[in-house]
């Protein structure tokens, strides 16, 4: 039997998680972006899992049958940084970073600790990348 994914949308509203979100830069960062991915998106921000602020969703299924909805683009206001859900090892992606400044990546994962460290426009690019990725089912 597979086992339930962890992550899934609730009905816990995105303020009551910001209020919960330490320290003030980060929630100020995560205003930034809310903003960001819902002019992009044009999809309301919602909470999915304890901790990940999505926009849209997608489902998806593997090969091994395992299957289920996702954001569509997500970040989540960690106490140490910002880690941005963005697909940042798809080609279209990784080849925007280099212009973007001060972060780190992971798998998929974008890692900022202050938006102020990054070029505004680029972290757009990323982030509207991103989305038409996973319209069009690309990205991680």
């Amino acid at each position: 039997m597979a086992k339930a994914n962890k992550t899934v949308e609730t009905e816990v509203s995105v303020e009551d998680f910001l209020a919960r979100v330490e320290p003030p830069q980060r929630v100020a960062d995560a205003r930034v972006l809310i903003d960001l991915m819902a002019h992009i998106s044009g999809e309301p921000p919602k909470l999915w899992g304890p901790s990940i602020i999505g926009f849209g969703s997608i489902h998806y299924r593997y090969e091994s049958g395992r299957e289920g909805d996702t954001p569509a683009i997500a970040f989540s206001p960690r106490k140490a940084e910002s880690v941005l859900y963005v697909g940042a090892s798809t080609p279209n992606i990784a080849a925007l970073l280099p212009g973007l400044g001060k972060h780190k990546t992971g798998k998929g994962c974008l890692y900022v600790k202050k938006l102020a460290d990054v070029d505004a426009e680029v972290l757009e690019a990323v982030v509207q990348t991103a989305w038409e990725n996973r319209l069009a089912g690309h990205g991680a």
